[in-house]
């Protein structure tokens, strides 16, 4: 698959959908499949499951999946929830995606196909083709699919598509429905410019605002900006209150962030035990961040014995997700 980049446009258009049409186009200039898939027929299928019933199924993980993204639950979490909630229902995986090969007539059928493809369930990751059929699913107002693209736009790891103003304005279409990851978002396109003008007290407002709504990352962005006092003054006590919040409620940033609270003695007392703990806790849900602050632990022996080997495992995972200090120590360890 190409790494190729793809840069911003200039661009002119006075609504979403020509955004998103012109969206779809650089995307699908851009991904190569490689991969043959062969026609499935609804044959492949146990006679007992019924096209209507596959339907039900497809909206029912729709309406999980967004529930739990707009509380702000981490990625790794919530598909934990979509396989339980298949295998409760005694349908293989392999079913749902042959049936939904065969089965693109709607906008939810489209979106859950793609993060079939996202996320390497039954086949090959395929994050160009799953970012396709987001687009896809999202002309057709499907706001799943719209947050998947927000998502993958402001901070996916490994895809660089660089479309700011779609990102900016389908986060406000989120917002504007009073939904919190939409809120959330559209604070952090305030934050950092992202299609629109940079406005720190802007971004401090909403992601108040979406932590009041329990947005894990409304909370852990909301402590970020008592930490770097982001539309409001520094308060590092606010910060790890913040923090602990989140952390929680399981969100894995919130508990890598209270990591580094008591590592660097921020907001409370250093404690070098507590923060191995939850880096490493962190770290097996998947957390970049904390894999790579766990490798530098196990790097240099800060509070625990130096082990060489588990921090080039750890630098191995955060450098996959697309750490750049994670690839930069694994490639100096890795000449030694």
């Amino acid at each position: 698959m190409s790494s190729k980049q793809i840069n911003s446009k200039d661009i002119n258009a006075s609504n979403d959908g020509n955004l998103l049409q012109e969206f779809s186009q650089i995307v699908q200039n851009f991904s190569k499949i490689n991969v043959k898939e062969i026609e499935p027929t609804i044959k492949n299928i146990d006679q007992y499951i019924f096209e209507g019933d596959l339907n039900i199924v497809i909206d029912e993980l729709v309406d999980l999946i967004f529930k739990e993204l707009n509380k702000g639950k981490d990625a790794i979490i919530i598909m934990q929830y979509v396989l339980d909630y298949i295998n409760d229902l005694m349908i293989t995986l392999q079913q749902i995606y042959i049936w939904l090969l065969s089965n693109q007539k709607n906008s939810n059928t489209i979106c859950i196909l793609g993060y079939f493809k996202y996320n390497g369930i039954e086949t090959e990751i395929n994050k160009y083709k799953a970012i396709e059929l987001y687009q896809k699913a999202a002309e057709l107002e499907n706001r799943l699919a719209q947050l998947n693209l927000i998502n993958e736009h402001i901070y996916g790891k490994g895809v660089n598509i660089n479309y700011d103003l779609l990102a900016f304005q389908l986060s406000k279409k989120l917002a504007e429905e009073e939904y919190a990851c939409g809120i959330n978002n559209l604070g952090f396109c305030y934050e950092t410019g992202i299609g629109t003008d940079s406005n720190e007290e802007k971004a401090f407002e909403l992601y108040q605002k979406a932590a009041d709504l329990g947005n894990h990352d409304g909370i852990n962005n909301l402590g970020g900006c008592y930490y770097e006092g982001i539309g409001t003054e520094i308060n590092e006590e606010k910060a790890f209150e913040l923090y602990q919040k989140a952390a929680d409620l399981g969100s894995s940033n919130g508990i890598s962030y209270l990591g580094w609270c008591y590592n660097k003695g921020i907001g409370t007392v250093v404690n070098k035990k507590k923060a191995f703990e939850l880096y490493q806790k962190a770290a097996n849900l998947d957390n970049y961040m904390a894999q790579y602050s766990f490798a530098l632990i196990y790097e240099s022996g800060d509070g625990i014995e130096k082990d060489i080997d588990q921090a080039i495992y750890w630098y191995k995972k955060s450098a996959a997700q697309g750490h750049n200090g994670a690839q930069a120590k694994l490639k100096k360890l890795l000449k030694k």
